[in-house]
């Protein structure tokens, strides 16, 4: 059986990164990212390994991303995760920079 936790994602903008945190404020995981002009490079994605398979890179992507789009930015997915999730979930697809 596999154990539930409660987390949020937040956007650590002193670290340039968005985190996991659990509810005790330990960070489950995380995605990097620094903007550049008008792009928003996002370099990695890490998830503790006792976290794994509960979403919470695809939750950090689906955040991070939904940013983007209201900051009116381009992505550059850098991660191959994070290029991977664009490309399961097209409605994505349009913030990818040229």
């Amino acid at each position: 059986m596999t154990a539930q936790f409660e987390y949020d994602v937040v956007d650590n903008t002193e670290a340039s990164r968005y985190e996991a945190r659990l509810t005790d404020g330990a960070v489950a995981g995380y995605l990097e990212y620094r903007v550049e002009g008008g792009t928003v490079v996002m370099p990695s994605t890490v998830v503790d390994p006792r976290y794994r398979g509960h979403g919470i890179a695809a939750r950090l992507a689906r955040n991070a991303l939904d940013e983007a789009r209201t900051g009116r930015k381009k992505v550059e997915p850098r991660c191959w995760y994070l290029a991977e999730y664009i490309e399961k979930h097209p409605e994505y697809a349009d913030l990818v920079g040229d």
